[in-house]
């Protein structure tokens, strides 16, 4: 089933019915090739916030300009993490940005945050930076809409590694996966020890990993370095593997 984010404005007749216009109707009935009667989900949006809902409608009638969905159910548990979960990825090379940003929305990180790290190779520029923050906003929602999650991930603009650092001082769980951490013993006992509700910081260095004053800089802000076991995980695996370790702990 096809899901979709909308407003509370676009709901009509007492909240049973939904309008869907623009780019959303476009993409359902030119691209998706919809028809009445077809089942849709929609998360409700409103200023950045969700009401952690979801909203099942059946396609009623299809004009020019508009489709009207009717209100058929809600699901009231929806499919986000109990924590929030802020990714600080340390900006790769080539396109592997885009790859990490979907499988990061889809194992329930609520932000992500692109980090230019002392040793990024890649530099943007900020014409270049704009570019690619619309390019990786439109890939994380189109990513909640394939997971059907309840929130659209934002992607932050790139900042620097002590940027990002001040960025996460409020967080209440700040991790730093690091190859010359302590085993796994202190590892699990710091993952156990994360209750639902807390926000989590994730710290992923770029491709050359992170310099010692990056370590020692964070640890000093407070960030928990732990290890991810035996081998070296490329940075776009290390993300992955602390999202799903963190899924899999705190989702009920």
């Amino acid at each position: 089933m096809y899901h979709f984010f909308a407003s509370s404005t676009q709901l009509i007749d007492n909240q049973k019915r939904i309008v869907i216009t623009g780019d959303d109707y476009n993409h359902m009935v030119n691209v998706l090739r919809m028809k009445p009667g077809e089942e849709f989900s929609v998360s409700l949006m409103d200023e950045d916030t969700a009401d952690q809902k979801e909203y099942r409608f059946g396609i009623e009638s299809i004009s020019d300009t508009e489709l009207i969905g009717e209100l058929r159910f809600i699901k009231e548990s929806g499919a986000e993490l109990p924590s929030k979960i802020y990714l600080f990825q340390g900006l790769p090379k080539a396109d592997k940005m885009e790859l990490i940003i979907q499988k990061a929305v889809e194992l329930g990180a609520f932000e992500i945050i692109p980090v230019s790290m002392k040793r990024s190779v890649v530099k943007l520029d900020e014409k270049r930076a704009a570019n690619k923050i619309k390019r990786w906003n439109a890939i994380s929602e189109a990513a909640a809409k394939q997971s059907k999650r309840g929130v659209i991930p934002e992607v932050k603009a790139p900042m620097t590694f002590k940027e990002a650092v001040k960025y996460a001082e409020s967080l209440d769980v700040k991790l730093l996966p690091y190859e010359m951490a302590e085993g796994m013993e202190y590892t699990r006992e710091v993952i156990n020890s994360i209750e639902p509700g807390q926000s989590i910081g994730i710290f992923v260095g770029p491709e050359g990993g992170f310099a010692d004053e990056e370590v020692s800089y964070a640890g000093d802000a407070g960030f928990k370095t732990i290890t991810m076991g035996k081998r070296i995980l490329r940075t776009e695996t290390a993300g992955f593997t602390m999202l799903a370790w963190l899924m899999y702990n705190l989702e009920a």
